[in-house]
C-alpha cells in the first residue's frame, strides 16, 4: 500500500504521537525508513518531538527502535566487539516478535505468551500490534534483576533473551496444539508457532510504537494486554489511532519481577541447548537412588514451616514445594491434593485458577528437578522459612535432609540369607 506523503506528515505531526514515540526512544538507537528507498544512516537518535515531524517531511514513513538501551547510542559503530557493546549497553527489553500467517493466529500465540509470562509472576507486559499480521510483546528491563549468578543482566544480551524466548516457545507448544485441535484449524504448528528469535541479536530493531507500516498502511499501536482478543485492524488506521494505552511501563516498582522466569529458563536451557553455562543444581547420589515416598515427618524445617501457610512469597514457595514433593517420590495426584491443602492454610490463598494452571504445567514436565539449593537467597531465607537444625548444616538441598532422616526407616530392608 502506498502511503501518501501529506497523510504521513499529518500523522507524524500529531503532538500526542510525537510524545509517545519520543518517550519510548530514550537511550535507544533508532533507524528511519524512507518509503521505497530503504533505511537511513545508523546510528541515529530522536532528541526532540519535532524531529519526528521533520523526518516525515524528508520522506520517512516508519521508525524502528533497538531492543537494547545504550549509554550513548551515537557511539555505536559497525564491527564493535562483544566487550565494547557490553560496556555501552545499560539495559535491554525482552521482545517477542509474534508473526503467524494471520492476525487471528498471532492473537492465539500472543495470549499464550502473555499467560506464560504471568505464570512466572511477570505482570509488567507491554503489547502492540506489529502493523501487519502480528504482535510485539515486551517485558521492560525495569522488571529484570540487576544480576544473575553475579553477572550483570545488562551484559547477558542476546543470550539470556534467546533462552527465555525459546523456553516459553517450548512451554506453549502443547497448549497451542490443543487450541489448533479445538478450533479444527488446518495449519501446521510450525507455521503457527513463530516467535522470531533471530530478532534477538545485538543492534536489531523492531517497529516503534505508533510507527506506520509501509505494506499495510496501518499504525503499530499499543494494545491492552488483557484485550488482545478485542483488537481489530480498523483500530490501527491512522485516522482512528488514539494514544490512551502505554506500550511500556518504566516504573522501578517492577524490579526483580522476572527473576523466577530467568531461573526456570536457565534450568530448561541447561538440560537442553546449554547456550549459557551456569552453576548447576546438584543431584546427589542419594537423590538418584530414591525409590520410595518420603513421609511428611521427615520433611526439613523450611518445608514444614512453609506448609503452615505464608503471608508473602506464596508463588515462590509453590515452585519449591512442587519440585520438592516430586523429587521426594510423591505422585502427581498426591502433590495436587497436598498443594490445595497447603493453600487453605494461607491467609490470602492463591486463586484456584492459578493453582490449577501451575499443577497442570508441572505435571507435564517429564524430568524431576530438585528444589532450589539451601544457599539460594531468593528462596528460603528471603521467604523467612529458613529455621535450620543441626542436620541442616550438613546438607545443601532440602531433599537431602529428608533422605538422611528417612533412609533407615523407609528404605526397603535388604533380604538376609
Amino acid at each position: 500500500m502506498d502511503l501518501k506523503k501529506e497523510e504521513v506528515i499529518a500523522y507524524y505531526s500529531r503532538r500526542d504521537i510525537q510524545e509517545e514515540m519520543l518517550e519510548v526512544s530514550k537511550d535507544r538507537e533508532i533507524a528511519v525508513c524512507f518509503s521505497g528507498k530503504g533505511f537511513g544512516k545508523r546510528p541515529d537518535i530522536l532528541q526532540f518531538e519535532n524531529d519526528i515531524g521533520e523526518f516525515a517531511k524528508q520522506g520517512v514513513t516508519s521508525f524502528h527502535i533497538s531492543e537494547e538501551r545504550w549509554r550513548g547510542p551515537l557511539e555505536l559503530k559497525t564491527g564493535m566487539s562483544r566487550k565494547e557493546l557490553d560496556n555501552l549497553r545499560i539495559g535491554w527489553d525482552l521482545v517477542f516478535d509474534i508473526d503467524s500467517p494471520s492476525p487471528e493466529y498471532s492473537r492465539f500465540v500472543a495470549e499464550l505468551i502473555r499467560d506464560s509470562l504471568r505464570f512466572h509472576d511477570v505482570t509488567n507486559i507491554g503489547c502492540k500490534f506489529s502493523g501487519n499480521k502480528g504482535f510485539h510483546l515486551v517485558v521492560p528491563f525495569e522488571s529484570m534483576p540487576t544480576k544473575v549468578n553475579n553477572k550483570e543482566v545488562s551484559k547477558l544480551f542476546p543470550d539470556l533473551a534467546r533462552i527465555i524466548a525459546e523456553y516459553l516457545t517450548d512451554m506453549i507448544e502443547e497448549p497451542l496444539k490443543s487450541k489448533i485441535k479445538e478450533l479444527n484449524l488446518d495449519i501446521d504448528i510450525e507455521d503457527l508457532l513463530k516467535v522470531d528469535t533471530v530478532l534477538i541479536s545485538s543492534r536489531h530493531m523492531f517497529r516503534a510504537p505508533y510507527s506506520l507500516h509501509e505494506k499495510s498502511g496501518l499504525a503499530s499501536i499499543p494494545v491492552d494486554i488483557d484485550k488482545i482478543h478485542e483488537f481489530k485492524r480498523e483500530h490501527a488506521k491512522p485516522e482512528n489511532v488514539i494514544t490512551s494505552i502505554k506500550f511500556m511501563d518504566f516504573d522501578d516498582k517492577f524490579k526483580n519481577e522476572a527473576s523466577r522466569l530467568i531461573v526456570q529458563a536457565y534450568d530448561w536451557n541447561q538440560r537442553d541447548k546449554r547456550i549459557i553455562e551456569l552453576p548447576k543444581e546438584e543431584k546427589s547420589q542419594e537423590f538418584m537412588e530414591l525409590t520410595y515416598k518420603v513421609d511428611e515427618d521427615f520433611f526439613p524445617p523450611c518445608i514444614k514451616l512453609g506448609l503452615e501457610g505464608l503471608e508473602d512469597g506464596k508463588k515462590r514457595f509453590l515452585f519449591i514445594l512442587q519440585n520438592f514433593l516430586r523429587s521426594a517420590g510423591w505422585g502427581d495426584k498426591e502433590i495436587g491434593e497436598r498443594l490445595r491443602k497447603w493453600n487453605e492454610n494461607n491467609e490470602d490463598p492463591l486463586k484456584e485458577s492459578y493453582l490449577t494452571s501451575q499443577i497442570s504445567w508441572h505435571n507435564r514436565q517429564k524430568e524431576k528437578k530438585l528444589p532450589p539449593n539451601c544457599p539460594n537467597l531468593a528462596y528460603y531465607k528471603d521467604l523467612r522459612i529458613c529455621n535450620p537444625d543441626n542436620l541442616c548444616n550438613k546438607i545443601k538441598n532440602p531433599l537431602n535432609y529428608s533422605i538422611r532422616k528417612s533412609r533407615f526407616k523407609q528404605k526397603p530392608a535388604k533380604k538376609t540369607e
